[in-house]
């Protein structure tokens, strides 16, 4: 039995569904307030459960071989530190222990390359760079760096596990959708007003899905491995969504000091009650920071080949139509 945590997420549902297709069976664990369609019509067990309710995961992995550590709050938003603790890192330390207490035979958790401490520019980030809370960026890095040091201990207590770090992840089944699904919708719709440059290192969610099955089975315990994919520019996003679509809506470049200012006008907003901000503060981070991240490890070590981004973006606009988001 493979249990996923976080199981109607982007990356749960696709990891589900890849599962499923190698004939394994699956218990989802959920949330009330999770949306049911992304697992709508699939032959698995639900089961509901919060990763914050140590009991509640101890009967939920029981008769589990494999746990796959998806749950987790993905936020650049402020104000949101003690629900990234809660849910990050105290939902992952109960995680482990559940897993302890349920004699599971391996932990797959799901982490970031934002929790790797980040490399100057020219500097390929890769493995050899250490979980730090200390020294990553934003909220989020610093939980999910905590969590990752929180799974290694659980390693020294007899917890066989490994951690995957993806990078930034698109591609179908994007449900919620995603803050790059999103973007691509806007550009795709015409409704992109403007671009910051720079860019990110992207990777296609199904490559992400089959390298956390193919760490469950080949990954060293213990150990961290990125699955990233390729760096593309915003810029260069909206001009492969043009090509695709065959819409070439005007999107000019916004000044860095503007799109700064108006985040932090925008986060302000937010924490009064508006709705959404389009990008804050630490997403600009995101785009401005070190995008040479390196997958050599999970190429030698467990034949990871992700695809291109220009297949993923395609693959992503073609599921958008299919879900009836996209006309």
């Amino acid at each position: 039995m493979k249990v996923v945590t976080g199981a109607t997420g982007h990356l749960g549902n696709v990891l589900v569904r890849e599962l499923l297709a190698r004939q394994e069976q699956v218990r989802a664990i959920v949330l009330p307030t999770d949306r049911a369609s992304s697992l709508a019509d699939l032959q698995i067990e639900k089961v509901l459960a919060d990763v914050r309710d140590l009991e509640g995961l101890r009967k939920a992995f029981q008769g589990a071989d494999t746990v796959f550590h998806l749950a987790g709050i993905v936020s650049v938003m402020p104000g949101q530190q003690e629900l990234l603790r809660q849910v990050n890192v105290k939902g992952t330390s109960n995680v482990v222990e559940a897993c302890l207490l349920s004699g599971v035979r391996r932990l797959v958790y799901t982490s970031s390359v934002h929790a790797l401490v980040e490399p100057p520019h020219g500097t390929a980030l890769d493995e050899t760079f250490e979980f730090d809370p200390e020294r990553v960026y934003g909220d989020y890095g610093k939980t999910k760096a905590q969590a990752s040091l929180n799974v290694l201990a659980g390693t020294r207590q007899g917890l066989d596990a490994v951690i995957a770090c993806p990078s930034g992840i698109i591609g179908p089944y994007d449900y919620e959708p995603s803050i790059v699904g999103r973007l691509l919708l806007n550009a795709a719709r015409g409704k992109l007003r403007g671009y910051v440059r720079g860019g990110y290192d992207f990777v296609d969610v199904r490559d992400v899905a089959s390298g956390l099955i193919d760490l469950s089975e080949k990954g060293l315990k213990g150990d961290p491995y990125i699955l990233s994919g390729e760096f593309i520019s915003i810029k260069k996003v909206t001009e492969v969504v043009n090509t695709l679509t065959g819409k070439h809506a005007f999107c000019p470049q916004i000044p860095f000091p503007l799109a700064l200012f108006a985040s932090r006008i925008a986060e302000r907003l937010q924490l009064l009650g508006a709705s959404g901000a389009h990008f804050t503060q630490q997403s600009l981070y995101v785009l401005r920071s070190n995008g040479l991240i390196s997958h050599a490890k999970a190429t030698r070590e467990l034949g990871y080949s992700p695809r291109s981004i220009r297949q993923s973006i395609k693959n992503s606009l073609e599921w958008f139509r299919s879900a009836g988001m996209l006309s």
